[in-house]
């Protein structure tokens, strides 16, 4: 949490692209158990990497975007603690969106819906923007220093 000179810690980088990456899934995953698993008979892989789950046309659909748009809403507080530095926030939400895209394309193929790139397009801006909004303002707290102040005041009055 102090900002020193920053040690370039490649081994931190991955464990915290790690750690951002599976919290994104557990609360995705829970949140499509919550609100699409209540409308399938069968919650599978599909919904988190098929870009044809992402649709405007049914109800279902909807709750899938809307399950995407809350995990990148959790996924900036994740930041507000894993990263903590609000110029890392859009790098560390881009890499998790773009391997996202790389898992999607292994999984189903190249996404050729628009609803997919927009709806993860919308969820790279949020996680970025309301992590570095997050991060910001944890940076701009004030450091309380009342007892050092109090310890140096008493001090100087015991030297006098």
């Amino acid at each position: 949490m102090f900002y020193g000179a920053v040690v370039w810690d490649p081994w931190l980088i991955v464990a915290q692209i790690v750690c951002l990456q599976c919290l994104y899934y557990l609360t995705l995953g829970a949140f499509l158990s919550f609100l699409v698993g209540t409308r399938v008979s069968r919650l599978s892989l599909v919904y988190f990497f098929d870009f044809a789950t992402i649709t405007t046309s049914t109800v279902t659909g909807w709750c899938v975007i809307a399950s995407f748009l809350l995990s990148s809403i959790a996924g900036a507080g994740y930041m507000l603690y894993l990263i903590e530095r609000a110029k890392k926030c859009l790098d560390f939400a881009a890499t998790l969106y773009i391997i996202h895209l790389f898992i999607c394309l292994i999984y189903g193929g190249w996404p050729s819906s628009i609803t997919w790139w927009f709806v993860n397009g919308i969820g790279v801006a949020v996680m970025a923007l309301l992590g570095e909004y997050l991060c910001i303002r944890r940076e701009l707290k004030e450091i309380p220093i009342t007892r050092y102040r109090s310890k140096l005041v008493s001090y100087s009055l015991i030297q006098t």
